[in-house]
């Protein structure tokens, strides 16, 4: 299997912080894209994916290439910095804080696009983490199914499971926008 990363990421395994900045402008986009989308709030975000970032440098020494692509591992490992903080936030579940409603009423067209941005990230955030985790990385970040379930640990019937559960939960909390 060929990965564009392979050099770059034994290049910052041996200390090398041009690589690792390399690889930080390659993939921090992706990686922001996706942990703003779990956790919905931009500075959680910026921590995750920053102790995601933290784990290459550390840890880029005992990447294996062959096993699987660094983007997959990286999209891993930023994953599990999301669950790790999605676990850790105190008061209400996650299904409670997802549906506070923003109460800003819609002053023109753009905010009325906003507002319909707002209702598509809630019901977004209302998923479990697992759905909200499929959906995004298969139609976020365009990721195929294959490569999908393997940053999500799971095998393809399941991640098709996951994405099917999670369609159909958008499709019966975002019904009236038809």
């Amino acid at each position: 299997m060929f990965d564009p990363d392979t050099e770059l990421v034994k290049r910052a395994g041996q200390g090398d912080r041009a690589a690792a900045q390399a690889l930080m402008a390659r993939h921090l986009p992706k990686m922001m894209t996706l942990a703003r989308r779990m956790l919905g709030r931009q500075a959680e975000a910026e921590d995750a994916v920053q102790d995601a970032f933290l784990k290459l440098w550390t840890h880029a020494a005992r990447w294996e290439p062959g096993k699987a692509k660094f983007e997959t591992w990286l999209y891993r490992v930023t994953m599990n910095k999301c669950y790790d903080r999605l676990r850790k936030r105190p008061g209400a579940s996650l299904d409670e804080a997802a549906e506070v409603v923003d109460p800003t009423p819609a002053a023109d067209a753009v905010l009325a696009n906003a507002e319909l941005g707002g209702e598509i990230e809630a019901a977004l955030q209302a998923l479990p983490e697992r759905q909200r985790a499929a959906l995004l990385l298969c139609h976020h970040q365009e990721m195929g199914n294959i490569e999908a379930a393997e940053v999500l640990g799971v095998s393809v019937e399941a991640l098709e499971s996951l994405l099917a559960r999670g369609r159909r939960t958008l499709r019966a909390r975002l019904g009236h926008l038809k």
